[in-house]
């Protein structure tokens, strides 16, 4: 190299450091992005996105750094550093206004779109005319609104805690660091002031270290809101396992098996055994509408209604009638099936009524029977009445209660489970015990659904067997 080369090229060696670091930096936030979601994923892009198209003007504008292009790229240096002059803004407007509220959002909202118009102006113009002066001054005044507007409202305390959602020191400063600069830049020409090309640079890294601040205060604080759920998800789960019976009850005359396979960590599926004696039981199985905390409440609004029933147990139409009065106009938008079976095995008889439920299946003398008794679901009126059907029961018979999460599974192609395949595995072998039929349909669904495929409704099954 002769000495002129190694002249420029030392001259411009801060500039390609600096370009190349906060090109990495911004790269680097928009990879972190991908793994986070919500409002702090969109701060690391915005972020990301400025900080590299910072950079990258940086590195546009040390002609050194621009010639390791191929040679055929070099007379689009000037239009790179127009074009992300007038789009800079974009990024950094739409940055502030994830943090930001109430008039400050509706200013900065006017602002990206004024930003993008003219932004989209200015780089039409400049590529059809070859200069940016017809629309840079706007650009520029642009620039100068939204940091002095910026450099305010971070600046007086009560500003900030009144329009932006997190309030920091440090942030504040590389704001007012970087306005600082960058109004110097914006109102150099029109006021003739010096020139100091390393201050706006400098300034910038103040900038990007404080936003890097400010963005990982948001991912730590959306950490703590998530431990906290996760506690407070934790102890719902096991409020919720307590109020679900603990086993299947043992009667002379039935063996009995519950699967119960929620969705989240809470749910809106619930069922209840009401034994009365050694003979004499009734079941319970209910649906809420939704998933996770809003089903789990109701869930157990159920079970507690269900506590004052107790002596209703033989009359399947009373119990979901009581219990459809008392949830009546507690559920919100919300409603619920059930469906309630009795069965003595004294008298060999047993009842069945349901509220909008699945039908009932009763396997007996080698045929699959379709058992349906249903009134309104609960929660729609509060008088509804429920039919009722007799059941003739004899050893041998079986009876399964279920949820609509069983039928309704879905393949990678939106085709459901159906009655079809859930009858096909009651019938392929009687002999199973309900503990094995159990385990024999939760297997075919997660099958159906593919074992990486996420379960799409809570799942709730009773299998009863008279002996």
């Amino acid at each position: 190299m002769d000495d002129q080369t190694l002249l420029m090229l030392r001259d411009q060696v801060g500039g390609i450091m600096l370009g190349t670091v906060f090109l990495f930096i911004g790269l680097a936030a928009c990879g972190i992005a991908l793994i986070r979601r919500g409002a702090t994923g969109r701060l690391l892009v915005l972020q990301g996105i400025f900080s590299s198209m910072y950079g990258t003007r940086i590195l546009a504008q040390a002609p050194t750094a621009f010639n390791m292009l191929p040679r055929s790229t070099w007379s689009s240096r000037p239009y790179v550093v127009w074009i992300i002059t007038f789009l800079l803004i974009i990024p950094a407007v739409l940055f502030w206004l994830e943090l930001s509220r109430g008039k400050l959002r509706r200013l900065l909202l006017i602002t990206v779109i004024a930003a993008s118009v003219f932004g989209v102006a200015g780089v039409c113009s400049t590529l059809i005319s070859g200069s940016p002066k017809r629309f840079m001054p706007f650009n520029n005044l642009l620039g100068v609104w939204t940091l002095s507007l910026l450099a305010v409202v971070t600046a007086v305390p009560s500003l900030a805690k009144r329009f932006l959602v997190i309030q920091s020191r440090v942030a504040t400063f590389g704001v007012l660091i970087f306005a600082a600069a960058a109004l110097h830049s914006n109102l150099r020409d029109f006021l003739r002031l010096p020139s100091y090309p390393a201050l706006e640079p400098f300034a910038f890294a103040v900038l990007i270290v404080s936003l890097g601040y400010l963005a990982a205060q948001s991912i730590f604080a959306d950490e703590r809101r998530l431990l906290s759920i996760e506690s407070e998800l934790a102890i719902a789960r096991e409020i919720q396992a307590s109020i679900l019976p603990h086993g299947a009850p043992e009667l002379k005359h039935l063996r009995i098996n519950a699967a119960y396979h929620p969705m989240t960590a809470v749910a809106g599926d619930f069922y209840e055994f009401i034994s009365v004696d050694q003979h004499r039981i009734g079941f319970l199985i209910a649906d809420v509408s939704g998933h996770g905390v809003p089903a789990a409440l109701i869930s157990a609004m159920i079970k507690v209604a269900m506590q004052s029933l107790v002596s209703f147990a033989h009359d399947p139409p009373e119990v979901l009638r009581r219990l459809n009065g008392i949830l009546f106009g507690q559920l919100q938008d919300q409603f619920v099936t059930a469906a309630y079976l009795w069965l003595d095995t004294e008298i060999h008889q047993g009842l069945y009524s349901a509220a909008g439920h699945p039908p009932l299946l009763r396997w007996s003398d080698g045929k699959l029977e379709r058992i349906e008794s249903n009134g309104l679901v609960i929660g729609i009126k509060p008088d509804s009445e429920y039919p009722i059907r007799e059941i003739p029961i004899h050893p041998g018979d079986r009876f399964l209660l279920y949820t609509d999460g069983v039928v309704e599974s879905e393949n990678s192609a939106g085709e459901f489970f159906g009655d079809r395949k859930l009858e096909e595995i009651v019938r392929s072998d009687q002999s199973l015990p309900p503990s094995r039929l159990s385990e024999q349909i939760l297997s075919g669904i997660s099958h159906w659904r593919l074992d990486s495929a996420p379960q799409q409704d809570d799942i709730t099954l009773i299998i009863a067997d008279v002996v």
